[in-house]
């Protein structure tokens, strides 16, 4: 009897090593308006120099052709975490504000529920940006004292340490576990310049220009706690507040770049992810941990391009627009994976990705099936990675702009239902109809990076394939394969 106790307890043992060998550890780390001409790993000529990130390229894998669900944060978000596109729910334009209710729905099954089932601890530290479940009092306030009903716990994060959206929208509080972590709060008024932020609540003592700092040391915290419980692997999804306004670089980093502000907001956004890097090293869970670092759209037009491109420096690096934009500046971002053992390092793919595809692929690497109501929008990268790209399945990628604009991209085609930009840049919608633009255009990426020479007329067949292939993916819920399912209410195309 005690040798068949003694057995049952090594074959635990051993089933456990190997449980955790074949369940890596998962870091997210998603950048705020960080354009892919920014980092210096994409993009030759630019004058910020961004060393961990391109150290981290050079340890794994970097994608060239990587899109964001969205050219706006809000909708980028909930893609990442459903691997579904966010205009299939009622979030059809523009972004979530701060007392805004939750985006994720109580039945949407999301990446944490993912990693959660199969024995994950899992985390969620930074900018949400997604709508919480604020309570009310009596005179219908938010009441800061009661528990939110719902956030990144109900949507099945172990641990949550986050702010309510951007850190230019109110209320400027940290939330713990749905709970707001101080007791009074005061009101801050505006802020203007490229350290914009809105009037509204804070709580008392909290700085904007701590905050960066403060999520980043709580993170390194979680890790160290994580590392003295190895048997249990875990999921960290790490949305960061900058370089996105308020532009606040702190004093170590003021001046760096030697351009601008915003530059120097770069540098200090490349030193965090230093930072985690150091810290798995230092615990020694580096060696079994996936990390990811990539960015929610492109850069914004508050970063001040007109001093950035004065230097040479150009944050969308040639692609045409930026932030908001369904034009490739938009949306490009840049993407980069690191997995210890498995993916080649320094190694390059330019298969046409998006954020979206990060849920299938997590699916992949720990063996679970996603069912059909599930990551209706993800294709697993995992063939990818592991260098079988022939077992990679996507064929197109759908973009959406903050007007709500869309565009469908298949092989070299990118095709455009707008008349201007969808977004900031020029033409805008209204400008485009004042000059009586095409109401649809179509360019070839492959020799019109750029998107200059709009070729809808010219290809009327291409034009319709690409317009018919939109409006199945649009209509049957979903544009991977798998039974139809419902979008959560009429799509407007």
């Amino acid at each position: 009897m005690r040798f068949y106790l003694i057995l049952c307890c090594l074959i635990f043992a051993v089933t456990s090593v190997f449980s955790q060998i074949e369940k890596p550890n998962i870091i997210y780390i998603l950048a705020d308006d960080l354009g892919i001409g920014d980092v210096s790993a994409f993009n030759k000529n630019s004058k910020i120099q961004t060393k961990n990130i391109d150290a981290l390229a050079k340890e794994g894998m970097r994608f060239t052709d990587a899109h964001s669900g969205s050219a706006v944060c809000t909708p980028t978000r909930y893609g990442i975490l459903t691997g579904r596109y966010a205009w299939r729910t009622h979030l059809q334009n523009g972004v979530l504000w701060g007392y805004d209710t939750a985006l994720i729905a109580r039945d949407r099954f999301t990446l944490a529920n993912l990693f959660k089932n199969k024995g994950y601890n899992t985390a969620c530290i930074g900018k949400w940006h997604l709508g919480l479940g604020w309570q009310k009092d009596k005179n219908d306030q938010v009441d800061f004292s009661k528990p939110l009903s719902t956030g990144p716990n109900s949507a099945g994060f172990d641990y949550s340490y986050i702010i309510s959206a951007s850190l230019d929208i109110p209320p400027y509080v940290y939330i713990e576990n749905q709970r707001v972590t101080t007791k009074k709060i005061e009101n801050i008024k505006e802020n203007k310049g490229a350290g914009f932020w809105r009037e509204g609540p804070i709580g008392t003592g909290q700085k904007h220009e701590d905050v960066l700092d403060d999520f980043t040391n709580k993170a390194i915290t979680y890790l160290t706690n994580r590392a003295k419980n190895q048997a249990e692997p875990f999921f960290l999804y790490l949305p960061l507040t900058a370089p996105h306004t308020p532009i606040l670089p702190t004093s170590e980093f003021e001046g760096k770049s030697g351009i601008n502000a915003y530059a120097d907001f770069v540098l200090k956004t490349d030193a965090v992810l230093g930072q985690i890097k150091a810290a798995l090293k230092q615990t020694g869970l580096d060696k079994n941990t996936i990390l990811v670092f990539t960015s929610d759209n492109g850069a914004s037009p508050m970063s001040d391009f007109k001093t950035l491109e004065a230097k040479d420096h150009f944050s969308s690096a040639g692609y045409r627009g930026s932030k908001a934009d369904i034009y490739e500046g938009g949306h490009r971002i840049p993407f980069i994976i690191k997995w210890p053992g498995k993916i080649a390092p320094n190694s390059v793919s330019s298969q046409t990705i998006s954020l979206t595809d990060f849920m299938a692929t997590a699916a992949s690497i720990i063996s679970t099936k996603l069912s059909d109501q599930q990551a209706e929008d993800s294709y697993s990268l995992l063939p990818i990675l592991l260098n079988k790209a022939e077992g990679f399945k996507r064929e197109s990628i759908i973009h959406h702009s903050i007007d709500g604009k869309f565009a469908i991209r298949k092989g070299d085609y990118k095709l455009i239902l707008a008349k201007g930009s969808g977004g900031w840049s020029a033409p805008v919608e209204l400008d485009a109809t004042k000059l009586n633009l095409p109401p649809i255009q179509l360019y070839n990426l492959k020799t019109d990076i750029k998107e200059q020479h709009n070729l809808a007329a010219s290809l009327p067949l291409v034009v319709k394939e690409l317009t018919a292939l939109l409006k199945k993916q649009i209509e049957s819920g979903r544009s991977t394969e798998g039974r139809d399912q419902k979008n959560d209410l009429a799509v407007r195309y």
